[in-house]
């Protein structure tokens, strides 16, 4: 396929630091392809495409969120009895610069900043998908500040298209995009179980791929996760250790302590102790 470059100055003026758009895709490929002097984030709202990306063929469908570089050749062609409707926000090289340098963890090397030769995609569950759709509807009707696309990335890479971590860059994309979906409440609450639904496999090829790349089984693998809420829950919040249990999905008490021991080498009860922190009293620099 022929190829063109788009320019980010020709969709937004000079004091402007992103362009959104929200709208249908055309039902064939354009005549030639495009890179860009710019980075996008789309994601796909509703119908599906097909999306010709550095020489190969994706198909896409609502909750499919994609981070493009400047150097990845695209085209789209909605599906011809579905349409397709897509949120998309282009912004400039200077900005993601900035967010790598000073969020190196966890930008750098992955989302927008992926070296690998297809780009970043997601593909959010129900609830990540909600957000999506929210913090863009908020982006769209908002002044094309710096500050703005700042904050709408942040939210992204942080609260929507969770990095999943300790991941190779080998790791098959749809294991990629069940451990991203493992970081939502809805389906770690369900443990295993919950994991091996989001990956869309067998039981057997989830936990052959999962001692592959991650070098746990699936349970495992969710175990840490919701261990790790746990212990954000009991640093900010006041319910009970119980009701702690309850919102990760632990059936037991006492295997969510052992747990919690062996991940974090304390209790529960003595890990809050030491790090939650009372916003109206003072304390001193040793936490005292």
């Amino acid at each position: 396929m022929q190829k063109t470059t788009f320019y980010i100055e020709n969709y937004i003026r000079p004091d402007e630091a992103f362009h959104f758009a929200r709208k249908s895709l055309a039902k064939r490929f354009p005549n030639a392809a495009h890179d860009h002097n710019f980075f996008e984030v789309f994601l796909i709202e509703s119908g599906q495409t097909s999306h010709w990306i550095n020489g190969e063929t994706q198909q896409l469908e609502p909750g499919h969120l994609t981070f493009i570089r400047p150097n990845d050749v695209h085209a789209f062609r909605a599906d011809r009895a579905k349409g397709c409707q897509i949120i998309n926000v282009m912004f400039r090289v200077e900005t993601a610069q900035h967010l790598k340098a000073r969020y190196a963890n966890p930008i750098a090397n992955a989302f927008f900043d992926s070296a690998a030769h297809m780009p970043e995609m997601h593909k959010l569950d129900t609830v990540r998908f909600a957000r999506a759709i929210n913090v863009a509807q908020q982006l769209q009707t908002a002044h094309r500040s710096l500050a703005r696309i700042e904050e709408f990335l942040l939210v992204l890479t942080n609260r929507v298209a969770d990095a999943a971590g300790g991941l190779t860059p080998n790791a098959p994309r749809w294991f990629a995009e069940a451990c991203s979906a493992a970081q939502s409440q809805t389906v770690f609450s369900q443990g295993a179980a919950g994991f091996i639904a989001a990956a869309g496999r067998s039981h057997e090829h989830v936990c052959r791929t999962c001692k592959a790349v991650t070098g746990l089984t699936p349970s495992e693998y969710i175990n840490q996760v919701r261990i790790e809420y746990a212990a954000h829950l009991l640093r900010s919040d006041e319910r009970a250790i119980d009701d702690v249990v309850d919102a990760c999905g632990f059936d037991n008490s006492s295997y969510f302590y052992r747990l919690f021991r062996r991940q974090y080498g304390t209790t529960p009860r003595k890990y809050r102790l030491e790090n939650q922190r009372d916003p109206f009293q003072m304390v001193d620099r040793d936490g005292r």
